[in-house]
């Protein structure tokens, strides 16, 4: 079967099957968080973003192959519930953007600025950081050698709109203008979007109704 990245918490995995990459997707917890694990096909190595809740869930997920990395999209609570369990279970090295690791109550041990590289086996992921939802959140973007690219928005971009920045005018303001410049300026509408809750999308399914979400203010 394709995949959809249609997933609901207590439900199977989707997996997208591309070239190199296998991606992984669950949806855990209360929240109905996305978890997903990417695995180098050349090298089996795997990492998990968002270790989110259900710490049985992902590591059944993961498998007796474990993961070497685990990388947070921010500090949110929501976002990290079962990160010391997976990673006491695994011993991996774990990634978050340098503003939201005070946020995580797990030492991160790599801290990521934008434009930072994080690899998984031969799989080159490049971090964008994105201020707004928190100062510190970051997307994990793959550049697919054989298709079209694909990104890992945590909670800054979601069929339908930028993340929830409360209100407030300046973090709306931050938020839509890193979303714009540093994904959609510099990625194609083909470009699949995974979102730290919910469904899928694509730039090009969101990319007509940038304006309107600056005017509408969220």
């Amino acid at each position: 079967m394709s995949y959809t990245g249609k997933v609901t918490v207590g439900g199977a995995a989707d997996v997208h099957e591309l070239t190199d990459l296998m991606i992984s997707k669950v949806a855990v917890g209360p929240m109905n968080n996305n978890a997903y694990l990417l695995r180098c096909r050349a090298t089996d190595e795997q990492l998990l973003i968002d270790a989110a809740n259900e710490p049985h869930t992902l590591l059944t997920l993961v498998g007796p192959d474990g993961i070497t990395s685990a990388v947070t999209t921010h500090g949110h609570g929501d976002h990290w519930q079962a990160l010391a369990p997976v990673v006491a279970a695994t011993g991996a090295r774990t990634y978050a953007g340098r503003a939201d690791a005070a946020d995580i109550e797990v030492p991160t041990d790599v801290l990521v600025d934008d434009g930072d590289t994080i690899t998984v086996g031969r799989i080159p992921l490049t971090a964008r950081h994105l201020v707004g939802h928190t100062p510190g959140s970051i997307a994990l973007v793959y550049d697919d050698p054989h298709g079209h690219p694909h990104v890992f928005t945590g909670d800054c971009l979601f069929p339908g709109g930028v993340g929830n920045t409360w209100g407030d005018a300046e973090r709306f303001t931050s938020l839509l203008h890193d979303v714009e410049t540093k994904i959609f300026a510099e990625l194609p509408d083909e470009t699949w979007v995974y979102p730290g809750h919910g469904d899928d999308t694509t730039l090009g399914a969101e990319r007509p109704h940038l304006a309107e979400w600056r005017e509408r203010g969220w």
